[in-house]
This record gives structure tokens, C-alpha cells and sequence, in this order.
């Protein structure tokens, strides 16, 4: 199984409610935990500008910026909001940066939070603190880097929201220290790595879908994510594939693809997905939590999943082939329209499945 959807294209695509609620937006339906399947309408996602203390049209920068030592990184990250509100760390995913997150974040801001938004390791400004920590970027050494994050700013609870890496680094978080998640924005679901399931093949279809995971496994792969020009369209190309319906321009992209220049970037990118096949090792340090991530905990904080309608990676029925893992308050949505980045694409839709996430 791959990890990150269970199903692809191979068997099918998947087709304020209170004080803090974004007025633009309607209310979501709380959902009990008992339910099987509970869902909400999707909202309608209006332009940023459109909702009510909103980032204006083609913002391109974040409040403040900010560099901190946590665990083995120097992190850079963004910050929105004031300092006293109650906190959201939104996580990007692969081929991103905090840039999926810069109209999501005054929105945020304008209803009284503090937003964080970190660079993953290997991206832009975040560095090793030593040129001897290995470049690993398997699961539970990410998820690990948002922990110390919140140690080293003073943050004993958050809201977590992510996409992508940020998703499965979320719901990690989430799953083994419940007491620092208030609540979970969880893209795509139920995204923890089981190494082992994931060396059963899929139908052609869906390998086919995935072709950049396993050029990755070649050496011709490491070396074009070693070249700056080849690396860039590499990942153009997989905005272009994951979110068909995203009009994007050019500044848009190369606002984000100067995070890809960190030097550790390749051997991160590179590291992720040899690791999630199983063809590269992690460290020793994390076996025990990588013990327990193969067990597929389960995640009981607050949830709000948001499936994103025209990403080829999104499972059909509904969010219902991960429902199981969620076993707190929760609700779901589809965005039938939004891509793979759906919280660049539809930025007021993601910040209305946070405030629901902090209120369920």
C-alpha cells in the first residue's frame, strides 16, 4: 500500500458555527463520535479577499519572520496573529513551502490566533545544527522536529493543520502526544507510514501515479534533484499533475521553489521516499516510535479531514477507508474542485475546517 492514499486513480477518484466562525463561510455540522461515516457539505471556498479579514489579492509575504533551535534544526518559520492567542502550526507538504499557507494565515490571524508556520527540515532557511546529524527524513524524526518546535517557542498545545508531509506529520503528532494536539486539520486523512504494507504492489494504475516516488529510488533521480534547473521543473511539474484545476503563475511557483535551494533539500527529498519504500534505513534512535507507528495508532483528538476532490492521490468513498483511525470528535468534507495543495488553493475553506477542528 502506498501510504499516503490507500486507493488512487486505479479504483477511482474520489468525487461560523460559533463566535470564531469566518461569517463568508456556512456552519458545519458537529458530528458525534459514535458515527460511522459523519460528514459535512463542503463549504464554498471564496478568494481571499472575499472573506471577512481576509489577506488581500496576491499577498506574497507572512506578518513576521523568525529562526529558533529546536531539537537537531535551526528552524526559520512565519508568524501571524498576536502573540497571546491561541496557537495553530500549519505544515506544509513535498514539493512546498510556508507559502501554501500565506493567505491562510492573516485569515487565521484576523480571528485571534497565533500562526505558525514552520519550514520542514531540509527546506529554505531551516539547517542542521551539525554537519554530522544524518539527512533522514523518515516519519518519526519530522514529527519529532515539530515537538521540539513547540518546546523551544513555549507551546505547550496547539492546533496542528497540514497537507502532504505536514499531514502525516500532524496525525503523528497527534497520535503519540495527544496532550500537545488541541485539535487536527488532517488533509487526505489518516496518513502514518506502515513500511511493511507499503511493499505490496498496486494496480499499474496507481504505481503510475506515483512515478516521481520511484524515479527517486534510481540514481538518475538523486541527481536530478541535485540540479537546480531539473529539480525546479520536476516539481512544476507535479503542481501542474496534483492540482489540475490551480492557475498558478509563474511567480507564484518561484516564490516557493527558493525553499527547494537549501542544500540538504536533495538528500531529505530523496531520503523520504526511499525510506517510505523501505529501501532506505532510518535511525536507530526512532525504532521504537516506528514501532508504534507500524501499529496504526489510533488518533482521539478533535478531527476535521479534508479530502481534496481533484487530487489524484485522494481515496474514494468519502473519507470513509480511513474513518476507522479517528476515534474522537470529527468531521469530514470533500472540496470536489481543490487539488492536491488545498490550502493554497482554497485557503478560507482550510482556515473554516480549523476553526471547526477548535471548537468540536
Amino acid at each position: 500500500m502506498i501510504d499516503r492514499r490507500t486507493f488512487t486513480r486505479a479504483v477511482g477518484l474520489g468525487a461560523g458555527a460559533s463566535a470564531l466562525s469566518l461569517a463568508a463561510l456556512p456552519q458545519a455540522a458537529q458530528a458525534a463520535p459514535e458515527a460511522p461515516a459523519p460528514t459535512a457539505p463542503a463549504p464554498t471556498a471564496p478568494a481571499p479577499e472575499a472573506a471577512p479579514g481576509g489577506a488581500p489579492a496576491g499577498r506574497t509575504g507572512f506578518a513576521r519572520r523568525g529562526q529558533v533551535r529546536a531539537g537537531v534544526l535551526d528552524v526559520g518559520y512565519a508568524e501571524d496573529g498576536p502573540a497571546d492567542g491561541p496557537v495553530v502550526i500549519c505544515l506544509h507538504g513535498w514539493p512546498y513551502d510556508i507559502h501554501s499557507y500565506v493567505d491562510v494565515a492573516p485569515l487565521l490571524a484576523a480571528q485571534g490566533y497565533r500562526v505558525i508556520v514552520p519550514y520542514l527540515r531540509g527546506h529554505g532557511p531551516t539547517r542542521f545544527l551539525s554537519a554530522r546529524t544524518p539527512r533522514n527524513a523518515q516519519q518519526a524524526a519530522v514529527a519529532l522536529d515539530v515537538v521540539a518546535l513547540m518546546d523551544a517557542l513555549g507551546i505547550g498545545r496547539a492546533v496542528l493543520a497540514g497537507f502532504d508531509w505536514g499531514s502525516r506529520t500532524a496525525d503523528i503528532v497527534a497520535a503519540l502526544w495527544p496532550d500537545r494536539v488541541k485539535a487536527l486539520v488532517s488533509v487526505s486523512g489518516y496518513l502514518i507510514t506502515d513500511v511493511e504494507k507499503q511493499k505490496e504492489p498496486l494496480a499499474a494504475a496507481a504505481e503510475h501515479t506515483w512515478w516521481y516516488q520511484f524515479y527517486f529510488a534510481t540514481e538518475r533521480g538523486r541527481l536530478a534533484m541535485e540540479d537546480r534547473d531539473k529539480r525546479r521543473a520536476l516539481c512544476r511539474l507535479v503542481w501542474e499533475d496534483v492540482s489540475p484545476t490551480w492557475a498558478f503563475d509563474d511567480a507564484v511557483f518561484e516564490r516557493t521553489a527558493a525553499a527547494f535551494d537549501n542544500p540538504d533539500y536533495p538528500a531529505i527529498v530523496i531520503h523520504n521516499y526511499r525510506w517510505r519504500l523501505g529501501l532506505a534505513d532510518g535511525e536507530r534512535r526512532y525504532d521504537r516510535l516506528e514501532q508504534r507507528l507500524a501499529a496504526r495508532p489510533r488518533i482521539a483528538v478533535p478531527t476535521v479531514t479534508l479530502d481534496p476532490g481533484r487530487d489524484p492521490f485522494t481515496a474514494p468513498g468519502d473519507g470513509s477507508a480511513y474513518r476507522q483511525y479517528f476515534t474522537g470528535p470529527y468531521l469530514h468534507r470533500t472540496l470536489p474542485e481543490v487539488g492536491h495543495n488545498l490550502p493554497q488553493e482554497a485557503p478560507a475553506a482550510f482556515v473554516q475546517a480549523v476553526l471547526d477542528a477548535d471548537r468540536l
